[in-house]
C-alpha cells in the first residue's frame, strides 16, 4: 500500500481542500502518514498571501525532498498558482501548464516550486489532485481500492471547517488572491446542507462556514437559490451541528440579516471581521471599500446588539504609504474595537498587485516594531476582554487534547480559550464550566451543572 503525507500552509480554505484531497488518497487506497514521515507522495497546499508565506511553501517542499528524495512531490496552492500565472504569461505577472513539474532539471533549494516538483495542480482543479498524481505515474493506481463511506469519523477532532464559497472579486490592491482564486463558486445548496449533516453524524460539535469572500455566497454564483443569510438558517434548522461558526467575513457583509442570527442563536456570537488598516487613506490606497469611522461605528453597533459578542481581526503594518503618522491611525482603532484577538502581519510586494508599484520603502525594522506595539495592544485588550467574563458559567466545548499542564482544554462560542479539571473523557461535548480567573488570555474555570450569567455587562465595560 503506498504511503502518502499532506500539509496545509494558509487558510481555513486551504485546510478544507487538503482534507477533501487527502479523503480521495484514503479511497484509492493510500495509507496516510504523518508528513514529517517517509512516504511516496507528498503533497503541499500552499500559501501566497505573504512572502513569508511563499517562503514557508518552498521550504515544506524542499523538507519533503530531503525526508524521501525518491517521493512524488504534489504541488498545489495559491504560490503554485502564482507561478503558473507567471510561468503562463497572464496579464500582469510574466510556461508551463498543469501536469509534470520541473523537478528534473532543478533541486537547488532556493529554486522554484516548479523546479522543486514533480505534479504541479491548478486551483481550479485542485480537489482532483489524485488525478493528477495518476495521470504522471500510473503506478500509483491500485485497481481494487474500494470507496469509503461517505460518512467518516472526527478522529477526535471538535470542529469541522465546511467551505461553502471561493474565489475573490474584491482585487485589493497588496493582495494575490484574486489572481489565484479568480472565479466566484458557490457550493450548492444541497451539498452543503448534506455534509454538514454528514460531519454532525460523524460527531462534530462545531462546523466552521469558510470561503474566501463568504458573504458572496449566493444564487448568481451557483448555490441553487438560498444565498448566504438563507444558507445560514437553513443549516441551522437541519444540519444537527450544535454549534455554526462564520469563519471571516468582510465589514459590508455584516448585514442586519446576519447580526439577527446571531442573537437568534443560529451562529456563535463571534465575528472576524478584517481591518487591514485604521488609516484613510491607507485604506484607499489598499482599495477597501471602509473608512475608519465605519469600522468603529460597526464595531460599537455589534457590542451593543449582540451579548457576549467577540471580535477578532487581521491588520497590517507597513503597507508602503503608511507613514508613522498613519500607523497611529489603527493604533486607534485596536485601542476602541477593542478586539479579543488580532492577527498582526507585515506587508510584503505581491507581483501583479497594484501596490507592487509602490515598492516596500517601511524597514523591515519599523515593520517589526509596529507589529510588536499592535500585538501588545491586543494582547492587553484580549485579556480585559476575558475578564468580563470572570464569574459567569459559560458553555465550553471541550477539545480532545490535554495541555502540558494536565488540564483540559476548549472554547467557548464566543471563542474564549479555557481551561480546566476533568476527565479526558468530557473530550468532544459541551459542559458548562464556571469562569473563575483570566491568566494571560486564558479563562480558568470549573465544570458545574448550573448556569449563571452574571457577570460584568460587557457593553457597559465598553
Amino acid at each position: 500500500m503506498p504511503k502518502a503525507a499532506f500539509t496545509t500552509l494558509g487558510c481555513k480554505v486551504n485546510q478544507y481542500e487538503t482534507q477533501k484531497i487527502l479523503e480521495s488518497f484514503e479511497d484509492a487506497g493510500f495509507e496516510v502518514v504523518p508528513f514529517d514521515a517517509v512516504a511516496d507522495v507528498y503533497v503541499v497546499n500552499t500559501c501566497s498571501v505573504t512572502g513569508q508565506a511563499e517562503s514557508k511553501s518552498r521550504y515544506t517542499v524542499r523538507k519533503a525532498m530531503r525526508t524521501n528524495p525518491e517521493a512524488k512531490i504534489v504541488v498545489t496552492g495559491c504560490a503554485a498558482q502564482m507561478e503558473l500565472n507567471i510561468a503562463e504569461g497572464e496579464p500582469g505577472f510574466g510556461s508551463r501548464s498543469a501536469g509534470q513539474g520541473g523537478r528534473e532539471s532543478s533541486r537547488a533549494d532556493d529554486g522554484r516550486l516548479m523546479d522543486c516538483a514533480d505534479v504541479i495542480v491548478p486551483n481550479p482543479v485542485k480537489l482532483e489532485t489524485l488525478e493528477h498524481l495518476l495521470k504522471s505515474f500510473p503506478q500509483f493506481k491500485n485497481p481494487d481500492a474500494g470507496k469509503m463511506p461517505a460518512a467518516r469519523r472526527a478522529n477526535g477532532r471538535t470542529r469541522a471547517t465546511l467551505k461553502i464559497q471561493d474565489g475573490c472579486s474584491v482585487f485589493c490592491s497588496y493582495c494575490s488572491i484574486p489572481y489565484t482564486r479568480p472565479a466566484m463558486v458557490s457550493r450548492p445548496w444541497e451539498e452543503v446542507l448534506d455534509e454538514a449533516q454528514i460531519l454532525a453524524e460523524s460527531g462534530y460539535q462545531e462546523a466552521i462556514l469558510t470561503g474566501v469572500l463568504i458573504g458572496a455566497y449566493g444564487p448568481e454564483s451557483g448555490s441553487g437559490g438560498p444565498g448566504f443569510e438563507d444558507l445560514v438558517t437553513l443549516l441551522a434548522e437541519k444540519s444537527g451541528l450544535a454549534r455554526l461558526r462564520i469563519s471571516s467575513i468582510e465589514m459590508h457583509q455584516v448585514t442586519p440579516p446576519i447580526i439577527d442570527l446571531v442573537k437568534n442563536g443560529c451562529v456563535v456570537p463571534h465575528f472576524h471581521i478584517p481591518l487591514q488598516s485604521g488609516d484613510d487613506q491607507v485604506l484607499e490606497d489598499m482599495n477597501r471599500r471602509y473608512r475608519q469611522r465605519d469600522f468603529l461605528d460597526l464595531c460599537g453597533h455589534l457590542y451593543r446588539e449582540i451579548p457576549d459578542l467577540s471580535l477578532t481581526t487581521d491588520v497590517m503594518v507597513g503597507f508602503p504609504t503608511e507613514t508613522p503618522e498613519r500607523f497611529e491611525s489603527s493604533v486607534k482603532v485596536l485601542e476602541e474595537a477593542r478586539f479579543l484577538k488580532a492577527h498582526v502581519f507585515r506587508f510584503s510586494p505581491r507581483p501583479g498587485t497594484p501596490a507592487d508599484q509602490w515598492g516596500d520603502p517601511v524597514t523591515p525594522q519599523e515593520k517589526q516594531a509596529r507589529a510588536k506595539r499592535l500585538s501588545e495592544i491586543s494582547e492587553r485588550t484580549g485579556r480585559e476582554h476575558v475578564r468580563h467574563f470572570v464569574g459567569r458559567t459559560m458553555e465550553v466545548l471541550i477539545e480532545g487534547k490535554i495541555g502540558r499542564d494536565g488540564m483540559l482544554e476548549g472554547l467557548t462560542e464566543n471563542w474564549i480559550t479555557v481551561k480546566l479539571a476533568g476527565s479526558p473523557d468530557l473530550a468532544r461535548t459541551i459542559q458548562w464550566v464556571r469562569i473563575d480567573e483570566e491568566r494571560d488570555g486564558v479563562a480558568f474555570g470549573e465544570l458545574t451543572t448550573t448556569p449563571n450569567t452574571t457577570g460584568i455587562s460587557l457593553t457597559a465595560a465598553l
